[in-house]
């Protein structure tokens, strides 16, 4: 990937859900004059502040914070989408001398970041509405059939009940005639902006990440996150928006509808969580190099963590816009 324009540079924390990378980020931005900018796919939609754990107002105003709540729940967010907000982000805090602090745990969206994104054409309007009319009179496991046959790779990589992931596979063999596999394995655009960065992998113990999203999930109960939910259900939107497949969004929405109780969505909301921590450690594993710390984020980890932050920003020729 390269352009014209010289490389951005930018620090990236990552980490599984519960390991700390907001208050990571914090001390970072508030230590080094920093912007946080978000690379959560969730954290973009403004009516889940709570089951997200978006940074509370009072972070918020610790430091300049940017692409939190930036959306409606009504609309879908691409890594495309986003890596152009960021790009634009991380552009204009180095602009002003401002480090900026990359956060998050989507996976797509960081590598997108990193690496660009694969050529892969829009996706008409009418397209997308023929896909989705198909996924509601035949069924996900119908559309996933036929993906698996005509698209074996991508139908290997996600779930059949993922019908985001699904319906963008077949979205992209409508579209364009050729499998989404194919495309992804094309470089990347020639005009993606390079970033430079240093990434910083908060890696705690499977156990102690599991134990942390399950006391987090009750700290979400008590701050409101099923009053949230309900009016996320109020704007009755289509189950396939992004927002609705937040994790604990759907455990809720079928307390809210009377399906289940609260003891029970609570316990699979939980389980929910630890499966996605499970996921996103499985890819940093394989997919993020950079500097790993096996402990959730602390201060007993700062020194080390602000060690490397400086030492990054002091390379000769890294940091220049």
């Amino acid at each position: 990937m390269s352009t014209s324009e010289p490389p951005l540079t930018a620090i990236v924390v990552t980490g599984p859900t519960a390991s700390g990378k907001s208050a990571a980020a914090l001390r970072i931005a508030t230590a080094f004059g920093g912007t946080v900018i978000n690379a959560d796919s969730m954290q973009v939609y403004r009516e889940l502040r709570i089951l997200t754990a978006r940074p509370t107002p009072e972070e918020e105003a610790a430091a300049p914070h940017r692409l939190y709540g930036v959306l409606s729940a009504a609309e879908p967010c691409s890594a495309g989408r986003w890596r152009a907000w960021a790009v634009t982000e991380i552009a204009a805090a180095c602009a002003t001398g401002s480090v900026p602090v990359v956060v998050g745990g989507t996976g797509l969206y960081l590598k997108a970041l990193l690496e660009g994104l694969a050529p892969i054409p829009d996706t008409p309007a009418e397209v997308r509405e023929r896909v989705r009319s198909r996924l509601r009179e035949q069924g996900a496991a119908a559309l996933f059939a036929e993906l698996a046959e005509r698209d074996p790779p991508t139908a290997e990589r996600i779930s059949p009940s993922d019908t985001q992931r699904l319906l963008r596979g077949l979205e992209v063999l409508e579209a364009t005639g050729e499998p989404l596999s194919v495309w992804q394995r094309r470089s990347p655009r020639a005009d993606a902006r390079e970033i430079r960065a240093l990434a910083l992998v908060l890696a705690p113990p499977r156990e102690a990440v599991y134990a942390a999203c399950d006391a987090r999930f009750d700290r979400m109960l008590e701050a409101g996150a099923l009053d949230e939910v309900a009016r996320l259900a109020a704007m009755r939107l289509p189950p396939d928006l992004p927002a609705m497949r937040a994790v604990g969004v759907r455990e809720l929405l079928r307390h809210v509808a009377g399906e289940i109780g609260l003891s029970q969505a609570r316990e699979l909301a939980q389980r929910s969580t630890r499966q996605y921590a499970k996921r996103q450690m499985t890819w940093l594993r394989h997919q993020v190099g950079g500097v790993w710390f096996n402990a959730q984020f602390s201060e007993s980890v700062d020194r080390e963590i602000f060690s490397n932050v400086r030492d990054f920003l002091l390379t000769p020729g890294v940091w220049t816009e």
